[in-house]
């Protein structure tokens, strides 16, 4: 299918972001007198993509309150060394100057706050691609994957032509938001999520590489 619109999610999907998220939530447990629960940093990759407060309460335990404290220390790390552990994947800066070309709109709807959105697309120069670009809204600490992905449709003007737009992302979140708002998904197994629990959550396709993507894109 030709799609008019395309969303992308950021983290673990056009940026390798996991080595700044990982650490940034090593400093935070630690910071929480919970450092046992950061040392196998590769467990930690499930903090790539959902809303931290909710996964800092899933993964540790902790109470909303606590959960709240951890994003806070977080953020101490994340804001000023972590959002630059990251690098985009092989592929992205074709795919994005291909989908261009086609006359497609891009859009990136991301659960990251949404100034950090801006300053990691500004900072690798992908920011040029994208005609809305949306993260959350840090004063909404339990806003939804859904509820980002609405707002960017909303101001693509695209609520009635959700049959042309898709969702790109690399976890079930991605997908199950995409859902909740009415588009289909095409989940990528490059980032942080397998495509089990892609197809699982309902990914009407699945791409192992960008170039791959850029094929069920219409490139």
């Amino acid at each position: 299918m030709r799609y008019q619109g395309v969303l992308f999610d950021l983290d673990g999907t056009l940026t390798a972001s996991g080595e700044g998220i990982t650490r940034s939530v090593q400093y935070a447990l630690e910071k929480m007198g919970r450092s046992e629960l950061g040392e196998d940093r590769k467990k930690l990759e499930v903090f790539v993509g959902p809303p931290l407060l909710e996964q800092f309460m899933d993964y540790a335990g902790f109470s909303e309150e606590e959960a709240a404290e951890a994003v806070k220390y977080y953020r101490e790390r994340y804001n000023v060394t972590g959002i630059f552990e990251n690098r985009p994947y092989p592929g992205i800066k074709e795919l994005m100057e291909g989908l261009k070309e086609k006359g497609i709109t891009l859009a990136v709807a991301s659960s990251k706050p949404d100034p950090m959105v801006k300053i990691v697309l500004e900072h690798f120069h992908l920011d040029a691609y994208f005609d809305v670009v949306m993260g959350s809204d840090i004063n909404r600490p339990k806003m939804t994957k859904a509820q980002v992905i609405l707002q960017v449709l909303e101001k693509m003007n695209a609520l009635d032509k959700l049959d042309q737009m898709v969702m790109v992302g690399d976890r079930h979140y991605d997908v199950c938001g995409a859902k909740e708002a009415g588009l289909s998904c095409i989940g990528v197994t490059y980032g942080y999520g397998t495509k089990e629990e892609l197809s699982g959550a309902g990914a009407v396709q699945t791409a192992d590489s960008p170039w791959e993507l850029g094929k069920l894109l219409g490139l």
